[in-house]
């Protein structure tokens, strides 16, 4: 398998390239040349497999030749062998065609952990082979950073530094990720949004002589690793539900556009996804553009779902990618634009085809609590704020006969205790995982939204752990 930058200019590379490259050197996003296709008859040999062999199977297609199969399968045997449910994500029946996903069993109990189990597990063994070393740096908006310092903290080959925005995550996200002892884990409060978090990042790989100097590495939803390793709980999700002989629709909460796009990624595997819901919260630009072809960027609103506090979302260039037929060069003219003006021209032609896989779906505040009250008092189900929205947006397709709806559960409820508990008067209880969590000390630093300062410290925390 080779990966062909959205932007045309950087170098074709394999799979173990990508996963240590993240960003590619154009400043595009890394995409399989071609799409791996399973039959019918392969998608129905994969009903009985349990999750672990499962994510194996669809992920050796994308790692190819880079990682022998048999370490695959342990590496995800290994990824998922501490997860808090057997099945690793269960679904629960709401109602009669309506299902959810949960996908937060986890150690982070976030989604997240899904596919940053396996990727943590990847480094280590393409590392290892090659006997190197890496800086991961990475942005958050409240649970990839947890995830991927969960996945990373202690490993020999790594250092990791999250970028979190200052004071607009939950508690329990953040002091999930302030609160790790480990010599090779560092955390920078922002001032400022996520998107200025993802734009720091994206600008310290950007800078060729730092991205050469600490051997920068990234584990958000921009490394092609992550996408590929969400694409088999959609595949769980449909064969348990009758797939490949009956489709299936999905509804997802996202900011970033990683996790529904893996969604995307399933269907061009050949598995029948019937559509794809976009659910957003008042930060609603993905729901603006699959609407009325509107993508432009407003002010990022703190809201009761933080990790949808998102308007540049990363992953939708690898959509543009495809609706404009592999055009490199158009992308990046579109990219470009969209960073200078704060708004992308899609042409007509390619939103129409956009359309025909994905809605858009929105949800404030006020909204999201009715929604999970209403779930807690007619199916006496639990949801976080980012699965209610998702859930909501589910309620609202036409009817469909024949063909259930899945949708994501994000994260534990757990994790926003607070608005969960006004809305239904239960307050969540905190699993075993993360009992004393709000008494641990923390460890952060608090930072100005500036290149140079942030840069500085990425710069003196890995010159520090070298030496």
């Amino acid at each position: 398998m080779r990966y062909v930058s959205t932007r045309g200019l950087a170098p074709v590379r394999d799979f173990a390239d990508v996963l240590l490259a993240g960003l590619a050197e154009d400043g595009g996003l890394y995409v399989p040349e071609s799409w791996p296709a399973l039959s019918a008859a392969e998608w129905r040999a994969l009903r009985a497999l349990p999750y672990p062999a499962l994510a194996a199977r669809l992920l050796s297609p994308f790692v190819g030749g880079s990682i022998p199969r048999s370490v695959l399968e342990q590496i995800c045997r290994e990824a998922y062998a501490d997860f808090g449910h057997a099945a690793v994500v269960p679904l629960v029946q709401l109602d009669h065609a309506l299902f959810v996903q949960e996908l937060f069993h986890g150690p982070t109990l976030a989604f997240k952990d899904i596919a940053l189990q396996v990727l943590g597990r990847l480094f280590d063994y393409v590392l290892d082979q090659r006997h190197a070393r890496v800086t991961i740096i990475g942005a958050t908006s409240g649970d990839t950073g947890s995830a991927a310092i969960e996945a990373f903290a202690g490993r020999a080959r790594a250092d990791i530094v999250i970028l979190h925005p200052h004071k607009r995550t939950s508690e329990v996200q953040r002091r999930q990720m302030t609160t790790v002892v480990a010599a090779n884990v560092a955390n920078i409060a922002i001032e400022g949004t996520f998107d200025d978090c993802q734009d720091l990042v994206k600008a310290m790989f950007a800078d060729a002589a730092m991205r050469a100097e600490l051997h920068l590495a990234a584990v958000n939803s921009i490394n092609w690793a992550r996408i590929a390793a969400q694409v088999p709980y959609y595949a769980a999700a449909a064969l348990a539900l009758g797939a490949p002989d009956r489709p299936v629709a999905f509804s997802v909460p996202t900011g970033n556009f990683g996790n529904v796009l893996a969604a995307w990624v399933a269907g061009r595997m050949g598995l029948p996804v019937a559509g794809l819901t976009v659910a957003s919260n008042r930060n609603d630009i993905l729901a603006r553009f699959f609407d009325a072809n509107d993508m432009s960027v407003r002010p990022v609103e703190p809201s009761l779902s933080p990790s949808m506090d998102i308007q540049v979302s990363s992953n939708f260039e690898r959509l543009l990618f495809e609706l404009l037929d592999g055009d490199a060069a158009a992308t990046a003219a579109a990219m470009r634009k969209f960073r200078a003006s704060g708004r992308m021209e899609v042409p007509e032609r390619a939103w129409n085809r956009a359309r025909a896989s994905f809605r858009g779906f929105r949800l404030d505040d006020a909204g999201t609590e009715a929604e999970i009250a209403r779930l807690w008092r007619r199916c006496g189900y639990i949801a976080d704020p980012h699965s209610a929205i998702g859930i909501a947006a589910a309620r609202t397709l036409p009817p469909m006969p024949g063909t259930p709806v899945v949708a994501m559960a994000t994260a534990h409820p757990a994790k926003f205790p607070e608005p969960v508990a006004r809305a239904t008067g239960q307050h969540p209880k905190l699993p075993a995982r993360l009992v004393g969590l709000l008494e641990k000390p923390e460890r952060f630093t608090v930072a100005p939204n500036d290149l140079g300062a942030v840069a500085a410290l990425v710069r003196g925390f890995a010159r520090r752990n070298a030496g």
